[in-house]
């Protein structure tokens, strides 16, 4: 249980981490995000360790790195786009 939950947090940073390098201008505040990636993928292995019980640990670990992903994804914002305005108006 314990190397699950190492290795959820770990999936989750380096989620966190991936989002941050491929999507930096969409994304909040990156102490937020780097925080709410492990966090969200503890939470997933505690989820499917629940559900699945002992002797599953890839399948605990696939469940912490998809609530990882999906929790992020609710964080990705559209980008700002500029209003031009003309001189005339």
């Amino acid at each position: 249980m314990i190397l699950e939950a190492l290795g959820s947090v770990l999936i989750g940073l380096a989620v966190a981490v991936a989002a941050l390098r491929w999507l930096p201008r969409q994304l909040p505040a990156t102490p937020l995000v780097l925080s709410t990636g492990p966090g969200a993928a503890l939470f997933g292995a505690l989820l499917g360790h629940s559900v699945l019980g002992d002797g599953h640990p890839t399948a605990t670990l696939a469940t912490s790195l998809i609530m990882a992903v999906a929790l992020l994804s609710l964080l990705v914002r559209r980008p700002r786009r500029r209003l031009h305005r003309s001189a005339a108006a």
